[in-house]
């Protein structure tokens, strides 16, 4: 009895492994033989989230990158450990250098867009008032 009302988690589970693309197969197939089984796939699939998530398997996971898993467990060797606790500081501090570097160089694109600008300006103003700078060069 247990494992026929068991089926539908097995089934659920068994598509969360294959994907978003199992999951289609099998609400595209419920359209073709019986409509309504398809519909409720489908309204199955939206209500749970699986119709806009990239992936089925990975959505009761943390949000995190998949290198950074065990970054912060100890393997046991302590020559490793300190290598890689070094190695991660230091590529912390030039990751933090390096977004210096581009706040510093958006930081002078944007000051030579002004700068270009206010002299366009100024410019276009002595074009326009050449009595103006007559008056101001006598």
């Amino acid at each position: 009895m247990s494992t026929v009302a068991a089926w539908p988690s097995q089934a659920e589970t068994w598509l969360d492994e294959r994907g978003k693309g199992a999951w289609m197969a099998a609400m595209i197939i419920g359209f073709i033989f019986f409509w309504p089984v398809g519909l409720a796939l489908l309204a199955y699939m939206i209500w749970s989230k699986r119709m806009f998530s990239g992936n089925c398997a990975k959505r009761n996971k943390m949000n995190r990158p998949r290198h950074y898993h065990g970054a912060f467990k100890t393997s046991g060797n302590l020559a490793f450990d300190s290598y890689k606790a070094d190695t991660l500081r230091r590529l912390e501090e030039e990751q933090g250098n390096f977004e210096n570097f581009l706040q510093r160089l958006r930081e002078s694109k944007d000051k030579a867009e002004f700068d270009q600008f206010m002299d366009e300006r100024a410019t276009k103003a002595r074009q326009t008032n050449p009595a103006d700078e007559a008056e101001t060069s006598a």
